[in-house]
């Protein structure tokens, strides 16, 4: 079977959320969504479920803050942003996915001395 999309590591999505809110300012679960897929050029795709378990977890931690709004279409929506603690954390996780990227980068192009197949 042939995967479409990519499954994302646990934590991840998080992170994605913080760089967008850092990235963009102040938006609401479906927008940040959006956003997160039109970059991935469509490789993530969040249903609302996703996002939302994603935004009451960095919520919880402190990482963003919610406040109540009116959307583009004047609806009712709660917009997200990063706080402070969050950006600190944003800083960390990047460096560690740098880090691991470059790791599993090196490991991927390793090429053998023998046992090829």
């Amino acid at each position: 079977m042939v995967q479409s999309k990519l499954d994302l590591l646990q934590g991840t999505l998080d992170v994605m959320v913080l760089q967008t809110l850092e990235v963009l300012g102040p938006l609401h679960g479906y927008g940040i969504a959006r956003r997160i897929e039109q970059v991935s050029g469509n490789e993530v795709l969040l249903n609302q479920g996703t996002i939302y378990a994603s935004l009451v977890r960095l919520q919880q931690r402190g990482w963003i803050a919610a406040k109540w709004g009116i959307s583009d279409n004047n609806r009712k929506a709660k917009f997200y942003s990063i706080t402070k603690t969050g950006k600190k954390q944003l800083a960390q996780d990047t460096a560690y996915w740098q880090r691991l990227s470059g790791v599993m980068g090196r490991v991927l192009a390793m090429h053998g001395e023998g046992g090829e197949q």
